[in-house]
């Protein structure tokens, strides 16, 4: 049962695009989505906000939050964090099966 988060970074004068550029041009992302159970790991920025990053983050399951949480990298997210004084909201999904009902309105 794969869990999603999604997290929007808000700050002000374009610092939260910079801590995502500045998380892709570190490594920092690309050693996350290496872990062991990382789905997916990626930054967007919506059209009308541009002082918002949303970052969709993906996992296989609770152990593996809990050993990234537990990771050294958790230290650099949030010491960037600081760096850019940055805001957060987190949202958390579980993905369960595909529903048949809802896959009629899915166009793959």
């Amino acid at each position: 049962m794969a869990i999603t988060v999604n997290i929007r970074y808000s700050g002000k004068d374009g610092n939260a695009r910079r801590f995502a550029e500045e998380m892709v041009s570190s490594g920092t992302a690309a050693a996350i989505r290496a872990e062991a159970g990382n789905i997916r790991y990626e930054y967007y920025q919506p059209f009308d906000d541009p002082e918002t990053v949303l970052l969709i983050d993906s996992w296989e399951d609770q152990a593996a939050i809990d050993a990234h949480h537990a990771s050294p990298m958790m230290s650099a997210i949030a010491a960037l964090r600081e760096k850019y004084d940055l805001h957060m909201t987190v949202e958390r999904f579980i993905d369960l099966k595909e529903n048949e009902a809802d896959m009629k309105f899915i166009r793959k």
